[in-house]
């Protein structure tokens, strides 16, 4: 009887994973490359550079944009990206273990390995102070990269970030709190996949609210490549890890010397608005909020909106630039 049972649990097993497969390459089917890829401290990352016509030449730094949890890189260029990308250099990439974007080898990295993925990963593009962009967990991220390598950030904007340790996740995504690494992985090539088409419409609805999900966000926003088996482990790694950095991440914010604007939506159903923006104010020195109408998906939902307010956190980053420009030129012409 238990070699029965075994061998039944081994079928359906096999069963799961082969039907986790068919699905995955029927998404990335869907939803192909967009961009190129660059090898990072042996991570093979997907990314997009996006760049004005030749007749207006991209000016200043450049904008690169971290997307969160359980998303990818379309998640920008449904439009915000590409509003901005007709005035500026702009730079999607795809996150380790999401997209199309692979870790290297080993233990998968966490917000500050993959902090220091993302700085590897400035360095090799050559780019110069550029302003980070972050989407919700992509905000936790971004902070993590200015506190460890503040040489590669000339200014932060987070969208709708995770800025504090929370106890219990939200219940849209409780399913992904899974702390073994072996289950984990287990899940991913068996209940994850059949599971989460089951509730994926619900888990949009959530994310969006109040507005409606767009009918064609399944592929142009990339939500299609969410279903699949390497996905689901990389955002529960991307949970998991966040349980155990946050803490010491807020902690250190006081430290930030660089300007940082956050916007947040005041119906967000995913991250409290009063929790993850106001409770920043007066801890980070030199930080503005702006609170609007809206919930989680702002890139999507406020593209408008969104692409006047990265313009207007470009141009701070800017000017700081170049005035610290002027004032090192100052300070060598003194010295010669």
């Amino acid at each position: 009887m238990i070699g029965k049972m075994l061998l039944a649990l081994s079928a359906a097993g096999l069963g799961l994973a082969w039907y986790s497969a068919g699905r995955a390459r029927r998404a990335e089917a869907r939803v192909p490359v967009d961009g190129g890829f660059v090898e990072v401290d042996g991570a093979r990352l997907h990314y997009l550079d996006l760049r004005p016509a030749a007749d207006a030449p991209a000016r200043g730094p450049a904008i690169v944009m971290v997307h969160g949890l359980c998303g990818q890189l379309r998640n920008f260029t449904y439009s915000l990206a590409g509003e901005l990308a007709q005035r500026h250099r702009v730079i999607v990439l795809d996150r380790p273990g999401s997209g199309y974007s692979s870790p290297a080898p080993g233990p998968f990295p966490g917000l500050y390995g993959q902090a220091r993925l993302i700085a590897r990963f400035i360095d090799a593009l050559g780019l110069e102070r550029p302003l980070l962009v972050g989407h919700s967990l992509g905000g936790a991220i971004v902070l993590a990269l200015a506190l460890d390598h503040p040489g590669c950030v000339g200014g932060l904007a987070l969208i709708a970030p995770l800025t504090q340790p929370v106890l219990e996740p939200p219940k849209l995504l409780t399913q992904l709190a899974i702390a073994s690494a072996p289950l984990r992985r287990l899940l991913a090539w068996t209940l994850a996949v059949p599971v989460g088409r089951l509730t994926q419409r619900r888990a949009l609805r959530q994310a969006f609210a109040p507005a409606p999900v767009p009918a064609d966000f399944a592929v142009r926003g990339g939500a299609e490549l969410a279903m699949r088996p390497g996905n689901f482990f990389a955002a529960s790694s991307d949970l998991c890890s966040a349980g155990v950095e946050m803490p010491l991440l807020a902690a250190r914010y006081p430290s930030l010397t660089l300007p940082v604007e956050i916007i947040y939506g005041r119906g967000d159903r995913i991250l409290d608005h009063r929790l993850h923006g106001e409770r920043l104010l007066g801890r980070i020195p030199r930080l503005r909020l702006e609170l609007v109408d809206g919930g989680h998906m702002l890139p999507v939902t406020h593209d408008a909106h969104l692409a006047r307010w990265l313009e207007a956190a470009w141009q701070r980053a800017a000017d700081e630039g170049a005035a610290a420009q002027s004032s090192n030129s100052s300070r060598n012409s003194t010295y010669s």
